[in-house]
């Protein structure tokens, strides 16, 4: 089984092209980052691993619409390696994932890298002895 679910940020907005049999196609890059190997001072240092991302047809048109530069976004898909000669003759590889499912993690209302604010709940305006609650002093908890 060949299936990678992958959670990072957007590292280019999303570019959408159309087929020559009329599918559109939606590409972007996603850095993920992860904790690698300890320095002298026995800290992980974190590394950053970026894969291409293509997402077919209307879930393309989504993303093209609704991600950015800096989203974050987790993605579900098989993943292809491809091993290229770079400009200055490295050989490098790349990792392409042809998004089966992607989902939006950070709104357009956020800030980069945002995250999720949940909205203010009013207090109940009841008593909890007259909604058939007894009142627990939080001390009283055992955790």
């Amino acid at each position: 089984m060949n299936r990678l679910t992958i959670i990072g940020n957007l590292t280019n907005d999303p570019e959408l092209r159309t087929t020559p049999s009329g599918d559109t196609v939606c590409s972007f890059g996603v850095a993920v980052n992860r904790r690698g190997r300890r320095d002298a001072q026995g800290n992980p240092q974190e590394q950053t691993d970026f894969f291409r991302v293509s997402a077919w047809r209307q879930q393309g048109e989504n993303c093209a619409k609704y991600l950015s530069k800096g989203r974050k976004v987790a993605v579900v898909g098989p993943v292809t390696a491809r091993a290229y000669q770079a400009n200055d003759g490295t050989l490098r590889a790349s990792m392409e994932i042809n998004a089966t499912d992607v989902e939006f993690l950070s709104s357009r209302n956020d800030e980069l890298g945002g995250g999720y604010a949940a909205p203010a709940v009013p207090a109940p305006a009841a008593e909890p002895q007259a909604a058939g609650f007894t009142a627990v002093e939080t001390d009283e908890l055992p955790f």
